[in-house]
């Protein structure tokens, strides 16, 4: 039986260990949460009652996992640990009564609670009030060094800003606070890189870690992550509070930034009230988080309670329920999106996760399919997190049998039944058929927004509403409605019906370049279009043109080269362009408008931020009138960063590259 046991606690020391690495090191777990504290709990079991068996390399004797080489080490001044974990308001009093057997004083204890922000735990150094250096926690001992990366993070500050009326800051400071990207900026970032045909990730934890961990600060700067700080771990040659609640304030007063949830309590049960709220409303919040924390205010009685193996007794972590279950995964289908953009949708044997049933989820992309090796009839991991839809984590590899079987992603649109287009390089797989059913409230809506035919008074539900009544089954279909058709919609009358007539005859009038990009060609925006509207003086010639032509376009790699050629080659695309140039949309790019010369004459500018006076419209038309042109990116080849409030990421890479960068006036002053 002792044999079987101590075999079970090497099994569980290697699988946590593994678990740690995975976690820590590569930043890509394949066990969630509870499960990982259940394997946890178990080793601890063990070594309650035999603790002679207690070894170096039980992950109890240990805060986190082992430090990646490819970072400098930094050795922390103080241990950075982590908390035990309390799975309900019972295991919170139990934490309690625990503590207060060992010190008289917690029975008058006060108590703070702030959010468990599921980040990365950071550790930032300051000597005289600048920033030096910066590290991850790593094993709790040792960090690794990741200082460029976090400078690119503007909520951190360079210098600590000293205020005659506030505090002075110790000359050398060390404080640990959590990175993360918040929710709404993940899902703008994974929206983006959608539409780019670029990978997506999987959540905002794994995101943030990932990009602090990358050897190019450039790419770190291009991602949304921010900081809150919630602790001082070493000072020297200044005073600092002694209480959790004034650490908090001090720091904010300091600059920092700090929660605005966290909240101190006399006694424990509104501790827990509090913390339960979150329980139901943590989709509220506008970061991941896992739990709270529950900290005893007074930290010299905290320091003073010390330690059960590494976990600090002054505090613990109050979990949240997990909301991730496994399930079989019962087959695969792809659905169509708006941007043609073909998504795979996971069908699933009906689970229960957080109260509701769930019996499909996305899959995300095919690539991602086929890095997890995801297989039809295996066991997988799902999450499902508030109301957002959910998703497969990955497949439980060793649940197989061996009649799983692999999936290949479709050849055909399971919408319209045309061929799928996949630019190597690319993750996503594309239906370019404009005339797709699939998308034709999108490509519609696409076609009459302001930066395209700007047909004013067609909004989207306009829109559902003539594709609903199958009056519009393509783009072309706009320029031939009639009158008596629209009267016939509900919410139409004369007035409203003679105005969006009106709008649709105005936009025959509009540009060549603004057509191209009502088109909708994927990799083709407002700069593209304009470039190829120059180029090749209207449709007719754009649609002959060759990849080898396209390539001698500056900004025209082979991806998009690709793209428009085959998007032209298509012979649904090439009926709606008959269409169109029947119903009297066949624009010219006149002579003098295909270049202008002026004093930006080979010049390229990028602009970021918000302008005093002109707004993104104006500083493109008073460039490109003075013979410039203007680009969505950076690169080399940029001639000058054009500068507002509030810039971007686009303003830290020009400053790696070296890169004029100029505000407006400057601008103007350029032009004489």
């Amino acid at each position: 039986m002792a044999e079987k046991l101590l075999s079970r606690y090497e099994e569980l020391k290697a699988q946590i260990n593994f678990h740690n690495y995975r976690y820590h090191v590569l930043d890509a777990p394949i066990i969630s949460d509870l499960e990982y504290d259940r394997l946890l709990n178990e080793l601890k079991k063990i070594e309650a009652d035999h603790a002679d068996w207690i070894t170096p390399d039980s992950p109890t004797q240990r805060a986190g996992a082992k430090v990646s080489e490819k970072f400098e080490k930094v050795r922390h001044p103080a241990p950075i640990l982590s908390l035990a974990n309390a799975f309900g308001g019972d295991d919170a009093r139990a934490w309690l009564e625990r503590i207060k057997k060992l010190d008289d004083r917690v029975e008058k204890a006060k108590f703070v609670v702030e959010p468990k922000i599921d980040g990365l735990s950071v550790v930032l150094h300051y000597r005289d009030g600048q920033f030096v250096q910066g590290a991850t926690r790593g094993d709790g001992e040792v960090g690794e060094d990741i200082t460029s990366n976090l400078r690119t993070i503007r909520a951190i500050p360079l210098r600590i800003p000293v205020d005659s009326k506030g505090p002075k800051p110790p000359s050398y400071l060390v404080v640990r606070g959590e990175a993360f990207i918040p929710i709404q900026d993940f899902e703008k970032l994974n929206k983006r890189l959608e539409e780019a045909g670029e990978k997506t990730y999987l959540n905002p934890r794994n995101t943030a870690a990932g990009s602090l961990r990358q050897l190019d600060p450039v790419l770190t700067a291009s991602r949304p992550i921010t900081l809150l700080v919630y602790q001082i771990v070493h000072s020297e040659g200044g005073k600092v509070p002694t209480s959790q609640w004034e650490i908090l304030e001090y720091l904010k007063s300091l600059g920092f930034p700090v929660t605005d949830i966290s909240k101190r309590f006399n006694d424990l049960e509104p501790a827990i009230a509090y913390t339960e709220t979150f329980d139901k409303g943590r989709d509220t919040l506008p970061y991941e988080a896992d739990g709270m924390v529950i900290k005893i205010d007074d930290l010299t009685l905290a320091a003073d309670l010390g330690f059960v193996g590494k976990d600090p007794r002054g505090a613990i972590a109050f979990k949240f329920p997990a909301r991730e279950v496994t399930t079989t995964l019962l087959g695969i289908d792809a659905e169509v999106g708006r941007t043609g953009v073909l998504t795979p949708r996971a069908s699933l044997e009906a689970v229960e996760i957080g109260g509701v049933v769930v019996r499909n989820a996305t899959l995300h992309n095919f690539d991602y399919i086929a890095e997890k090796d995801i297989r039809i009839g295996d066991r997988v991991l799902i999450k499902r997190a508030g109301e957002v839809i959910p998703y497969v984590i990955g497949p439980v590899v060793d649940a197989r049998s061996g009649k799983e079987k692999k999936y290949k992603p479709p050849t055909k649109c399971p919408a319209c039944g045309q061929d799928v287009e996949h630019i190597e390089g690319e993750v996503a797989w594309y239906c370019v058929n404009a005339a797709c059913p699939a998308q034709l409230v999108r490509n519609v809506e696409h076609f009459v927004s302001r930066g395209a035919m700007d047909i004013v008074g067609l909004g989207i539900k306009i829109v559902e509403q003539l594709i609903e009544a199958e009056l519009v089954k393509d783009v072309a279909d706009l320029f031939t409605l009639k009158k008596s058709q629209l009267l016939g919609l509900e919410g139409f009358a004369e007035k409203k019906a003679e105005n969006l007539l009106g709008s649709i005859e105005q936009a025959k009038g509009q540009s060549l370049n603004r057509l191209i990009v009502a088109l909708g060609i994927h990799g083709v925006g407002e700069v593209m279009a304009g470039d190829l509207a120059r180029t090749y003086g209207n449709l007719s010639a754009l649609s002959k043109t060759t990849t080898d032509e396209l390539r001698q376009i500056e900004g025209v790699g082979p991806n998009i080269a690709e793209s428009i050629v085959d998007w032209f080659a298509r012979p649904a695309n090439q009926k709606l362009l008959k269409k169109l140039k029947s119903a009297g949309l066949d624009p010219q790019m006149k002579a003098d408008e295909k270049k202008k010369e002026g004093a930006f004459t080979g010049m390229t500018f990028v602009v970021t931020g918000t302008l005093p006076n002109f707004s993104r419209d104006d500083a493109k038309e008073f460039i490109e009138s003075n013979g410039g042109k203007v680009t969505d990116s950076v690169s080399k080849k940029t001639s000058y960063l054009v500068l507002g409030e509030n810039p971007g990421s686009k303003f830290e890479k020009a400053k790696s590259l070296g890169v004029k960068i100029i505000d407006e006036a400057e601008l103007k002053r350029l032009t004489g």
